[in-house]
């Protein structure tokens, strides 16, 4: 396989990928570009190597910004903006883990919360299983809660030499 053609997979492979964690494969595959381009690329540059339209390119390079998985730039003397992902891999799944937290583990925990917090007038026996359950599912979301926050807050070495001893 030649470059060009491992690059295409690559591209191809992380938009499956990205579409199966839950994120939109375009966005993904924005991103999978954006990581194996050694030069800042141009929303034109993007649109002709993914055969995007420029408000689908637009769209999802706001939303990769937001993620801070991608920065805008300006170069000297140039009136178009480029952009460019973070290449640094560990700080790129720390980033998509704090986002993923945000949008998604943050709030079923806030609305567990709020669940747990219901009136008693119904059967005792109806409103005991419910409590139970809403309780040990915010007890487990609160465990993976934490458990990401470590990670987050670990250095990429850490979590290598904490899997290395977890596989002796």
């Amino acid at each position: 396989m030649n470059l060009s053609e491992a690059k295409q997979e690559f591209i191809s492979s992380w938009g499956a990928f990205g579409s199966q964690w839950g994120i939109n494969r375009t966005m993904a595959q924005i991103h999978a570009l954006l990581l194996i381009s050694p030069e800042p690329l141009t929303q034109d540059d993007i649109m002709e190597s993914l055969a995007v339209s420029r408000g689908n390119v637009n769209m999802n390079i706001r939303e990769l910004i937001s993620w801070n998985l991608v920065e805008r730039r300006t170069l000297p003397g140039e009136r178009k903006d480029y952009f460019t992902a973070e290449k640094d891999i560990w700080k790129v799944a720390t980033l998509i883990v704090k986002e993923r937290k945000k949008r998604e583990l943050e709030p079923m925990l806030k609305l567990l919360d709020q669940l747990s917090q219901v009136d008693a007038d119904k059967r005792e026996k109806d409103v005991k299983a419910f409590t139970d359950m809403v309780g040990q599912i915010r007890k487990m979301g609160g465990q993976a809660d934490k458990m990401l926050d470590l990670m987050v807050k670990a250095e990429a070495n850490w979590l290598t030499g904490s899997l290395m001893k977890l596989m002796r």
